[in-house]
């Protein structure tokens, strides 16, 4: 019985080992799922030319609330792709911060016994060398990108509604692409072209603080001369980005490579809102008082649905919120608030908070001003200068009297 009771215990830590070593995977998978996420970026040409490398940009983000060490992703590419060499299937990307993202470009071959249409390649990715691979599968369309159409597309119309946004907004950019052929065909040495142009794809990447989470364009067909397109892209604008502006990579494929276009689009933030200025002295005079504030809007573009409201302990307002409405750039509003006390009879300071509520587009904002100070005063009423008001009130009845008395007696001795 001796014999078999060591293999037995072995066994059984066996067992346990492996029960447990199952949910240290577990776990390591789902934190990796659960803080990172791959995509992909954009490729050039597209599509993929059989026959030659296509550039291709995966974009790692980390979306969780603390950084993540070890992020490495790896490239591993079904035919008709193939890496332009092994040792670059993997990228470490070292530490991650969070709500970060870090770009790696691959370079595919596609085979020359290709045929036009789609083809796939996986990414892995982890979070430090403990955890188990993710991975995602991304398709990329495989054919030819050369016509012989000569029309060229140019940009313009750039519009950023809002105009100018701030930190957290949602907001959208749209721009036109228009053929600017002026003619149906043109000739070069003797040859004769016409002048289609073709959109076939319009990407916008964003950077690290604002993220463009439209997908990209896909031209579904050709532009005659003069003829265009508008394109509308969504953003995000990350809370902690700094006021500035700055510039979103537009990269169009045209007719051929030589008709690319990579665009600079800007995009403007600037966080100043609403001010709100105290136009005479806080001060309760036997705890009442009106208040004059001048509210300016120093954003540079219109802000909607202005809202001015104030709180200090132990004093009432009237109204308790000013709605100013609309204000454009630059614009001076001034408003009234009744102040009255509690206690009419208070003295001292007490702090006055005051908030403001716009509208940047369609981004709600809530904003404290900060605080300022309330000055609570009793004021005794002057005697003296009502005494002289009274005497002079009297000085004044007496002499209407004795001046009607007067004209009364002359008219009397007139008549006898």
């Amino acid at each position: 019985m001796k014999i078999y009771k060591r293999p037995v215990g072995i066994l059984i830590v066996m067992m346990l080992l492996l029960v447990a070593a199952v949910p240290m995977q577990a776990s390591a998978a789902t934190s990796s799922s659960s803080t990172l996420r791959v995509d992909l970026l954009k490729y050039d040409p597209y599509p993929a030319e059989i026959g030659s490398y296509v550039d291709v940009w995966i974009k790692v983000e980390n979306f969780a609330s603390g950084s993540t060490e070890g992020v490495s992703i790896k490239m591993e590419p079904d035919y008709p792709f193939s890496l332009d060499s092994e040792k670059n299937a993997i990228k470490d990307f070292g530490i991650l911060p969070p709500d970060r993202a870090a770009i790696h470009e691959y370079r595919l071959y596609v085979d020359e016994g290709a045929r036009a249409g789609t083809g796939s390649f996986d990414i892995l990715y982890r979070a430090g060398d403990d955890f188990t691979w993710q991975k995602e599968t991304f398709e990329i369309k495989v054919g030819s990108t050369t016509f012989d159409s000569k029309g060229t597309v140019a940009l313009s119309n750039v519009i950023s509604s809002p105009e100018v946004l701030m930190p957290g907004d949602d907001g959208s950019i749209s721009f036109t692409l228009t053929n600017t052929a002026q003619q149906s065909t043109i000739t070069i040495d003797g040859e004769s072209y016409d002048t289609y142009a073709r959109v076939q794809s319009a990407t916008l990447v964003g950077t690290d603080m604002i993220t463009v989470t439209s997908p990209p364009y896909e031209g579904k067909g050709v532009l005659g001369p003069g003829d265009f397109v508008q394109v509308t892209y969504n953003m995000e604008i990350s809370d902690s980005i700094e006021d500035g502006t700055y510039f979103l990579d537009l990269v169009m494929i045209g007719n051929s490579h030589s008709f690319n276009n990579n665009w600079m689009v800007p995009v403007v933030v600037d966080s100043s809102a609403v001010r709100v200025i105290p136009s005479v002295p806080l001060v309760l005079k036997n705890g009442q008082a009106d208040l004059e504030f001048d509210v300016a809007n120093i954003h540079p573009n219109e802000l909607s649905s202005v809202l001015v409201k104030m709180e200090a302990d132990g004093v009432e307002f009237l109204p308790q919120e000013y709605f100013v409405g609309s204000m454009d750039p630059d614009e001076l509003f001034t408003i009234e608030i009744e102040a009255q006390a509690d206690d009419p009879k208070a003295t001292g300071e007490v702090n006055l908070t005051i908030y403001t509520e716009y509208r940047n587009g369609l981004n709600e904002h809530e904003e404290s001003l900060g605080e300022r100070v309330l000055k609570l005063e009793q004021v005794k009423e002057d005697n003296d200068s009502n005494a002289i008001v009274i005497l002079l009130l009297g000085a004044i009845i007496a002499g209407t009297a004795y001046y009607m008395y007067r004209k009364k007696g002359l008219r009397i001795s007139m008549e006898s």
